[in-house]
């Protein structure tokens, strides 16, 4: 199993709170990587919300290549964090050149590009990015979007973040994800390390998705140019929320719906039962077989987790106004914030999705059997 913590803090926070939290739960994972995704960015990015960050490791060839390629389409570089490390690498992790966080200037010729135009760019350049370094094996990019970092690396969590020094004050952020990854590949990839993003959307899962094959063919099917990758059987999760939302149109209420349907005799008794009826039908080959636990991020910087019908992986929130954060254990959440109303945690159950929005504010919850709010 992996664990899992995110947390959603009103003042920006250390990546270090969360790989703490990892560290408490350490015998959950088995310090073979982690994975760190940071959005709402505080410090030298609070004044640059809008500008794409491009986030990954590079050779120095590969830095070269980076620098020629974006020059050539129009980019210039308005911020960056090269994280140079010593020359003598941690146990268990690998030698690396480049560390790299850079956020960009749009070239001219997208400026005043509608927003699902500039969202469809990025997304291609990522692409193409993440193509030129599988080809020479010089670059792996893990996001290129505006306010978001994501960083991952072999190792373990805590060794691998005093290494890179993320406790540095350009890298605060008011959520933060972190998976501790334990090894079920048998050689490790980068691009298998949970969190996934694509578009503005962040998943990261605790579980096994036994029904990862027919969920990759329906996704591969729709001619969307992200779907693609799955070195992880987990990343189908992101790319789901994704159609549910961007696809069909529909809220994050409806993801449970759409990869935990209901039965066909609660169908029948649900408001939305027309609906809900025809989406179990068409996306029946999105419907997930666990055990998984699933926490993401949305656009506009709500938290969320689910849990699928077995429920066989833990998963708790809690926090107080301010400050809430999701964990697969309450040991996790016992470390990252204490002084909370520990009557007031909330462990979803297989029909329950669990939010946090950007306000901070409370845990709202809503149930498969509650009707579906209106389409906006």
């Amino acid at each position: 199993m992996c664990r899992l913590f995110a947390i959603t803090s009103k003042p920006p926070l250390s990546p270090m709170v969360a790989v703490q939290a990892l560290d408490v739960m350490r015998e959950g994972h088995d310090g073979s990587g982690v994975g760190l995704f940071l959005r709402d960015l505080g410090g030298p990015f609070e004044e640059i919300k809008d500008a794409p960050i491009l986030s990954g490791i590079f050779t120095d060839a590969g830095l070269k290549r980076l620098d020629a390629f974006m020059m050539d389409i129009g980019f210039m570089t308005k911020y960056k964090i090269t994280i140079k490390v010593p020359k003598t690498t941690p146990a268990g992790v690998p030698r690396r050149d480049v560390y790299l966080i850079r956020a960009y200037e749009y070239p001219e010729e997208w400026e005043g590009l509608p927003a699902a135009e500039l969202a469809r760019r990025l997304l291609r350049t990522r692409l193409q990015l993440r193509r030129m370094g599988e080809e020479k094996q010089d670059m792996i990019v893990f996001s290129f979007w505006p306010d978001v970092i994501m960083l991952k690396e072999i190792g373990d969590p805590l060794t691998v973040a005093r290494y890179l020094n993320l406790d540095r004050k350009e890298l605060r952020a008011r959520v933060i994800m972190a998976q501790g990854r334990q090894n079920t590949n048998y050689a490790i990839d980068l691009y298998a390390c949970h969190p996934f993003f694509i578009q503005g959307l962040a998943t990261m899962t605790n579980g096994e998705n036994t029904a990862f094959v027919p969920i990759r063919e329906f996704l591969a099917s729709r001619g969307f140019e992200g779907y693609i990758g799955y070195q992880s059987d987990s990343e189908v999760f992101t790319h789901i929320l994704h159609y549910t939302i961007h696809s069909l149109g529909l809220g994050i209420e409806a993801y449970k719906h759409i990869i935990t349907p209901l039965m066909d005799e609660a169908i029948a008794a649900h408001p939305d039962a027309l609906l809900l009826k025809h989406l179990k039908h068409s996306c029946r080959r999105l419907i997930i077989d666990g055990p998984n636990c699933v926490i993401g991020c949305l656009p506009d910087h709500s938290l969320f987790m689910v849990q699928d019908r077995k429920k066989l992986r833990p998963g708790v929130v809690g926090g107080r106004p301010g400050l809430y954060a999701f964990s697969s254990e309450v040991c996790g959440l016992d470390a990252a914030i204490p002084d909370r109303d520990k009557a007031k945690d909330f462990q979803p159950m297989h029909l329950d999705t669990v939010l946090v929005g950007p306000d901070r504010q409370e845990i709202e919850t809503c149930s498969q059997t509650d009707p579906l709010p209106p389409v906006p």
